[in-house]
């Protein structure tokens, strides 16, 4: 598929943004030679001549001592592919966090032998660097969260490219460079040892530049080598001139948004480098703040505004690097220039180019304001194509439980918690509250069960808004769209596409929730169901190779006791029949199965409905076997997506799958309300936006037995057969058969 925008992780287009930046800030920070100090003043000169921003810039210090990276096999340390960033940024990109497992991941450094030998490690780090630092004298720090800076005046540090070790360290692509580190480096690897080689880097500080709003505008990475590999930039250089580095390269090309600017007025977070940034910073035209920022601190609530800078669907470059245009006849697709525009025009196989796409992405486009028709309070600004969600998140207090799947935040090394990816522990269940999971910082935002089921059919956000007690500006749409979805499938899609199922007079349903991902991190608003459809025993079998393994076989059933919920494990043991056992009208329970491996591999009774949410047929090379397992059951199979195009790339795959199809996609009344972010394209995404039902190829050939007709005549000879003579023990001819009929 072309486009991934309503498929790939928020993150991972965030990482992607940082890395990109970051490749480009060391690769012009890292040209070495005698017109360095010429370029700087070119710099400073064109700084000095932007327009300025009326918001506050802030520079931030951020010390790490706690986590480590650990760099995969193949990968290799370094701005460019160290972090994975080839993966990131390629024609090929991942799709998940957890794909970027075999090539990076985060460790905890606070285990006690791991932090002696980082101790140890840093302290002979140190010795060498006094020994070898000459005229510069280097003053340890307290626990060495702060890099130790140069002891000359602030009128005497000199710029980026002034001094030698400036030069040195902004050349750390050079290969000069590179082997005196990795010489450095050898040693204490020697010394520990028994140390694995695949010990973890360790992010000693990071510099982070952004404005008064949280847009990330600049970043610097200050890695201490571990591998026996060498640095990017030690932690003990000095801090001042890199910092001025960062700031110049912040302004001439912002990270985040926007045309170049210079701040109105600069704070910056550490009090010593403060003090040597008072020198520099008036080279700009910026105004240093009087005192350096000292309430500033990353709170558990905190977040950054969402990042907006955009890439060329072809080359990949971001905004910051290249302007970027949309496609003048569809306006959904962006370019950096004519060239990458042609190249995508005229590709081929003809059916991938984008003259072959042109005139159905208009079409998409064209609909942006029928998918943001929603009647909530807030949806003008979730439905824009600028819409800042983490700003939106964290402005409501929703950044616990449930909430943060839907944001950028990730858990740490050793953060307690509900992980991502795991079956909800019993113990935050059996409190009897089923939404505890849904709830925010501040005061309950799911109002009680009524006490009546529903009397007729939901079909929009209105209509059960107004039924569940619940007032248009909240939220929680964004998480119940997964249970509403499947409500609507039943009550609506099912009785007008297979009328011959007369599903809506079950007592029980079997459902299939296919290739489950993001649907089985938020198990428990599945509840939802017992509430909408109270006289129906629900079974939920969460299916695919993305869940958790040590997730695989595990079930337990959810049984509604009034307005509360009771929990019975059943793991292990076989779980309460669905039917069959309790009187009509009677309330029914929800069971929740987990399989852990590709739907084409799963064993057990056929269900009465398939569901999958934002499937991507064409992402996946397992759908090419688990469509031909749909087409064999023959179920009712429905599935959502997240924008037209994905349904039209959802069909081309069941095609060739199956030799079937699939039904037009109509406009899901239950979709979030949050537009999704796309980098390379302008067209309208949201989660759940459109719902199909797979349509099967007629049988053929399969052994069964055809359908009763008339018997066909039996030929007539014009002239009858010679008559023979019969041979002794022959059978008359058609003796047996009178005897049959």
């Amino acid at each position: 598929m072309e486009f991934v925008s309503g498929y790939r992780d928020e993150f991972l287009d965030f990482a992607a943004l940082l890395f990109g930046w970051f490749r480009k800030f060391v690769a012009e920070r890292g040209a070495v030679g005698t017109s360095l100090e010429g370029r700087w003043r070119q710099l400073e000169a064109r700084i000095r001549r932007l327009p300025q921003d009326p918001a506050l810039w802030a520079l931030h210090v951020l010390h790490n001592r706690s986590v480590g990276i650990s760099l995969g096999q193949g990968a290799e340390p370094g701005p460019g592919p160290g972090l994975g960033a080839a993966r990131l940024l390629g024609d090929d990109p991942p799709l998940h966090l957890r794909d970027l497992s075999p090539y990076i991941s985060f460790v905890s450094l606070e285990d006690g032998e791991e932090g002696e030998e980082e101790e140890e490690e840093d302290e002979e780090e140190k010795k060498r660097e006094e020994r070898g630092a000459g005229t510069e004298k280097v003053e340890p720090e307290e626990d060495r969260e702060l890099a130790p800076t140069s002891r000359e005046s602030p009128q005497e540090v000199n710029p980026p490219g002034e001094s030698e070790e400036a030069e040195q360290e902004a050349g750390g692509g050079e290969d000069g460079c590179r082997e005196n580190r990795a010489e450095d480096k050898t040693r204490p690897q020697k010394r520990k040892g028994l140390r694995s080689e695949a010990a973890p880097l360790h992010l000693s500080c990071l510099l982070l530049v952004t404005d008064e709003h949280g847009t990330i505008l600049g970043i610097d990475l200050l890695v201490d080598g571990a591998q026996g590999t060498g640095s990017w930039g030690s932690g003990t250089e000095n801090l001042a001139p890199r910092a001025y580095v960062l700031l110049c390269h912040s302004m001439a090309c912002p990270m985040g948004s926007g045309d170049p600017r210079k701040p109105r007025q600069l704070t910056v977070g550490d009090a010593r480098l403060h003090r040597e940034l008072e020198s520099l910073v008036p080279r700009l035209g910026v105004k240093l703040a009087k005192t350096p920022m000292r309430t500033w601190g990353p709170r558990p609530g905190f977040t950054f505004a969402s990042l907006r800078a955009r890439t060329c669907h072809v080359c990949h470059r971001h905004s910051f690097e290249v302007k970027l245009t949309p496609c003048p006849q569809c306006s959904a697709v962006l370019y950096c220039g004519e060239a990458c525009l042609q190249a995508d025009w005229q590709r081929c196989p003809d059916d991938v180019s984008h003259r072959f796409w042109c005139p159905k992405l208009a079409a998409f486009v064209e609909r942006a304001g029928e998918l943001a028709a929603l009647p909530f309070t807030y949806t003008t600004e979730v439905t824009s194509e600028t819409f800042n969600k983490e700003a939106f998140l964290a402005s409501r207090g929703l950044t616990r439980g449930y909430w943060t799947q839907l944001s950028m935040l990730i858990p740490g090394p050793g953060s307690s918690g509900h992980p991502r990816g795991n079956m909800p522990s019993l113990s935050l269940l059996l409190g009897g509250d089923p939404y505890q999971l849904l709830q925010g910082d501040g005061p309950a935002i799911m109002p009680p069960v009524p006490p009546d089921p529903p009397r007729g059919l939901f079909g929009s956000w209105q209509d059960y808004y107004t039924w569940r007690g619940l007032s248009l500006d909240s939220p929680m749409a964004v998480l119940l769209t997964y249970p509403l979805t499947v409500y609507y499938v039943i009550t609506r899609l099912v009785p007008q596409s297979f009328p011959e199922l007369n599903i809506q007079n079950k007592q029980s349903l079997k459902i299939h929730v296919v290739e489950a991902g993001k649907e089985f991190d938020l198990v428990m608003v599945f509840w939802e169901l017992l509430v909408l459809l109270p006289h129906v025993a629900l079974e939920l079998q969460f299916v695919g190779d993305g869940l958790p393994p040590e997730s695989d076989q595990q079930h337990f059933t959810l049984q509604r006791d009034g307005p509360e919920v009771s929990v019975r494990n059943g793991s292990g043991v076989s779980a309460r029949p669905s039917s069959g056992t309790k009187e009509k009208g009677s309330r029914r329970d929800l069971q929740i199965k987990v399989s852990a491996r590709p739907y084409h591999l799963l064993q057990g009774p056929k269900p009465d409905l398939v569901i999958g949410f934002n499937s991507g047929f064409g992402l996946k090379d397992t759908w090419l076997s688990s469509l031909p397992r749909l087409q064999s059951l023959r179920v009712p199979a429905f599935f959502t997506e997240s924008s037209e195009y994905g349904c039209v790339m959802d069909g081309q795959t069941m095609a060739v799958a199956t030799g079937g199809g699939t039904s037009r996609p109509q406009l899901n009344p239950f979709r979030s309300p949050f537009r999704l972010r796309a980098a390379d394209n302008c067209m309208p995404w949201y989660c759940n936006a459109f719902i199909f039902h797979l349509v099967y190829k007629p049988a053929q050939g399969s052994g069964a037995r055809p359908a009763p007709g008339p018997a066909p005549p039996s030929p007539t000879p014009s002239v009858p057969p010679a008559r023979t003579r019969r041979r002794r023990g022959e059978k008359k001819p058609g003796r047996g058969a009178r005897r049959r009929r």
